[in-house]
């Protein structure tokens, strides 16, 4: 239903305008604002109280003035259209088609802030996403309906890790459809085509549905984009049975359109300036990750961050840790060293690692291989700083093993070309060739089983 139509704005302020004299306005209404040339625009109600409404212009508020500028709210919420056609297709940060190809004809339309799954109705995750990245598969596993974030930052190659991922992810399991929703909040052109360039030399694009808000499209668009992409991730997941992996890029842009917004409202900041609500609005996206109970259909989320200076503690990183269920994390010093993907993997962690790997789900000798690994490369690196001290020869045979173990697990494990796809097995194969430098009585975290049945014989 139509509502009345207003002219009385009394400011604008950055993405915001504030009315005034209105009446049944709801938070998160629809708005059209039309300028005094007769051009349309876009927005959403942001703040509600009496007589009073703020409201966010998705395309930017250059052009209007306080004068001649309409504004009529619709009263009704965000929805987007969406339909099984959208695999395959790019659409701005809005949802609007921008590659070439006609609208999509709706089959359903949902609200863009998605229904919060009941706590009662979710699955735990417990099964395997194979990434084709071996510090990820074997070492933190992504499992259905988790959200496992990207740690980054400037200047690191976090964007070829997230298009190899979405080139390589799949599920094991025979007959279940797969798709990837890739989303990407204020790239660069040259980061979007990199993106769009190697979806579609890959033929990654035929399983993928893509959202590009670019760097001088306006920030208030951010804002909107990973709502858009979590809802068609929904759709596909929960209507269509589908299993959904979304790959978010860069939350740190996202988050600096909050604060950009926050300080356009005069809120009082919160840490470095970022408003106070961004853990809970953060929460709010992260949260549309999971399984629900009786639907075949998962939603799992890797989003990426840059953290600023690298800076872990940073509170775009520290909440996002709060929220999900780990962290890959991407090592400047690694990279310095040409190892690609420079996925340290000593600070990582996969929380629900255990829940998807083992017998029937990654392979019975995971669990033990890929602590063995761990703890004996978090030995190797302590050894480095101790040789910088004292000198290799003054380390016994044993260490000296240790530190074999270190550089071959980086050089052989961790380092994979951009176009490799490793199976699991491949990955558990390499890490067992890997331990056999290592006595056998070092051994200990695998069950002595597995290495009479994996263990290559040359250490007999």
């Amino acid at each position: 239903m139509k509502k009345t139509e207003y002219k009385t704005i009394k400011e604008i302020a950055g993405p915001l305008l504030v009315v005034e004299n209105v009446e049944d306005v709801t938070y998160g209404e629809l708005v059209e604002i039309t300028d005094s040339n007769g051009q349309k625009k876009n927005g959403q109600v942001l703040e509600a109280r009496e007589g009073v409404a703020v409201v966010q212009v998705f395309e930017g508020t250059r052009d209007l003035d306080t004068k001649d500028t309409s504004v009529r709210f619709t009263g009704e919420t965000m929805k987007v259209a969406l339909s099984g056609e959208m695999i395959g297709r790019v659409f701005s940060g809005l949802g609007k088609p921008i590659d070439g190809n006609p609208d999509i004809i709706p089959e359903k339309k949902m609200d863009v802030n998605g229904l919060a799954i009941n706590p009662t109705a979710r699955e735990f995750p417990e099964e395997f996403i194979q990434t084709g990245v071996s510090a990820i598969d074997t070492m933190n596993t992504l499992v259905r309906g988790q959200k496992l974030p990207l740690f980054s930052e400037a200047g690191l190659p976090h964007n070829e890790i997230a298009a190899q991922i979405a080139r390589q992810a799949k599920v094991l399991g025979k007959g279940e459809s797969f798709a990837v929703i890739f989303a990407a909040m204020g790239i660069t052109f040259e980061e979007a085509k990199f993106f769009m360039n190697d979806f579609e030399r890959t033929g990654a694009m035929e399983r993928m549905v893509a959202f590009i808000n670019l760097a001088d499209d306006p920030a208030i668009e951010r804002i909107i984009t990973p709502r858009i992409a979590l809802t068609a991730a929904e759709y596909l997941a929960f209507e269509k049975g589908m299993h959904v992996l979304v790959i978010l890029t860069d939350m740190t842009n996202y988050c600096e359109a909050l604060r950009e917004i926050a300080a356009a409202r005069n809120e009082i900041p919160g840490r470095r300036g970022y408003p106070g609500y961004m853990y809970t609005d953060l929460a709010n996206l992260y949260e549309r990750a999971g399984k629900i109970k009786g639907k075949p259909g998962s939603v799992t989320q890797i989003p990426i961050l840059t953290m600023p200076q690298g800076d872990i503690s940073h509170p775009i990183p520290d909440l996002t840790g709060y929220i999900t269920e780990g962290q890959i994390v991407v090592s400047k010093e690694l990279h310095r060293n040409n190892i690609f993907p420079p996925i340290d993997v000593l600070p990582s962690l996969s929380r629900l690692m255990n829940e998807g790997i083992g017998a029937g789900k990654t392979r019975e000798d995971h669990s033990g291989v890929a602590n063995q690994m761990y703890s004996a490369y978090a030995q190797g690196r302590s050894l480095r700083d101790l040789v910088a001290v004292v000198g290799e020869e003054a380390l016994s045979d044993l260490d000296k093993k240790f530190l074999i173990f270190a550089k071959s697990f980086e050089d052989k494990f961790i380092t994979q070309s951009k176009n490799e796809n490793r199976a699991i097995d491949t990955s558990l194969n390499i890490g067992w060739d890997l331990l056999s430098v290592l006595p056998k009585e070092e051994l200990k975290k695998i069950k002595l089983e597995f290495i009479e049945k994996f263990l290559p014989k040359k250490n007999d």
